[in-house]
């Protein structure tokens, strides 16, 4: 199930966009933490160079976006969700939800102003989700 909806989280308001998966939220949380594997699903990450593989609260680096380097730094990276920013703008924030017996949530939370954002955000949870079940 994929939905949209406004939603309160620790940053504020947001735009959820999420989806639900028939995969283990432990395997969906390795996924969107490892840097390398970022353009694997990201429509917009062409490359990465960060200071650390698994991203954690601190980790710095530089994301290639429209062949463009720009610098990020992972601002909170705990309890399966982390948000970032990219040349010091917070941008969306990344989630999992264990929903329990093998399935999960994965959620993209989005500024109210970056709803332009939604169909990126919708193409990579179709990434994700067919990565995962291929790795199953």
């Amino acid at each position: 199930m994929t939905r949209l909806q406004r939603t309160r989280t620790p940053d504020g308001r947001r735009l959820e966009v999420s989806h639900v998966l028939s995969v283990p939220a432990a395997d969906a949380w390795e996924l969107l933490v490892d840097t390398v594997r970022w353009p694997e699903w990201s429509p917009l990450v062409n490359g990465v160079e960060s200071t650390d593989r698994r991203i954690r609260t601190g980790t710095a680096g530089r994301v290639r976006v429209s062949g463009v380097w720009v610098p990020f730094r992972i601002t909170d990276c705990s309890d399966y969700r982390w948000s970032w920013r990219i040349s010091r703008v917070p941008v969306a924030s990344h989630r999992v939800d264990d929903l329990q017996e093998g399935r999960c949530r994965i959620a993209f939370e989005l500024p109210l102003h970056a709803v332009g954002s939604v169909p990126v955000c919708l193409r990579a949870l179709e990434r994700l989700e067919e990565l995962l079940v291929a790795e199953e």
